[in-house]
């Protein structure tokens, strides 16, 4: 690749580029850091969709609680830059997340979002961030907020589970959702089997709600999650589970875990 140069004593680059042409004229793309604490299926799909051109931006940086978490590797992989900031060596969570949100902002992110983070993040946090952090939750909510939303839908009888993409708030897993994704509940249906369907869902809706806040059609106004300037229902824009049947026919079944 041929480089401009850049001698001029008022800064113009030279060499058949045009008058005035600089180098940080090029645009900015919005930056992403994600976090985790597994093996970071929603991330590789992050990265995926990225990598396609599919994501709006780039993922600048995957930090995580967990050392030893394998969506580290992933990060390195794709050349990304990983980090490793555990838990256990802070005093309190707000110490923890204190540190985060310096190790966070190095990167200058436009959004935050949370693949497989296992850890209840505090008010300080949450309010730092507030309208650029989002979260995948393997449930259909306001329904079954929390952990083993598998095992408690079969339990309860249900013939649908699902995937929700929501902004966060301080209430646990209770921000304005922005998109969804259904899985009927099949017969002989077993927690690993729904588990497994519902992942595809993740992997399918994350990458999409990304590039809609990447894009600035997407945005947390106050209490409400807004699309393209219109107040999204209570459950956000959901895809059915014929509808995301027919977009993943062409796919591979993806039975990773966060």
């Amino acid at each position: 690749m041929i480089e401009p140069n850049t001698n001029a004593s008022n800064g113009d680059t030279l060499g058949g580029f045009g008058n005035g042409f600089e180098a940080d004229d090029a645009p900015v793309r919005p930056r992403v850091v994600v976090l985790i604490s597994g093996s970071g299926s929603n991330l590789q799909a992050l990265l995926e969709a990225q990598e396609h051109d599919e994501l709006g931006g780039d993922v600048v940086a995957v930090i995580s609680n967990k050392a030893d978490a394998y969506g580290l590797m992933r990060a390195r992989d794709a050349g990304v830059d990983a980090v490793a900031l555990p838990h256990e060596e802070y005093e309190s969570r707000e110490h923890y997340d204190a540190a985060l949100i310096k190790v966070i902002e190095r990167h200058e992110p436009d959004l935050i979002v949370l693949a497989g983070f296992m850890r209840i993040l505090s008010p300080l946090f949450v309010q730092y961030f507030f309208g650029r952090l989002m979260n995948i939750h393997p449930s259909l909510l306001p329904a079954w907020p929390g952990l083993d939303t598998h095992r408690k839908v079969l339990e309860a009888g249900e013939k649908e589970h699902g995937a929700s993409v929501h902004f966060v708030t301080e209430e646990l897993d209770g921000g304005p959702v922005a998109i969804q994704a259904v899985a009927n509940v099949l017969e002989g249906d077993d927690e690993a089997s729904l588990k497994e369907r519902v992942h595809t869902r993740e992997h399918l809706i994350y990458p999409i709600a990304v590039r809609w806040f990447l894009e600035g059609r997407l945005k947390l106004d106050g209490e409400v999650a807004k699309l393209d300037g219109h107040n999204l229902p209570v459950g956000g824009l959901r895809l059915s589970h014929a509808d995301v049947e027919e977009e993943l026919s062409d796919e591979l079944p993806e039975g990773e875990e966060d």
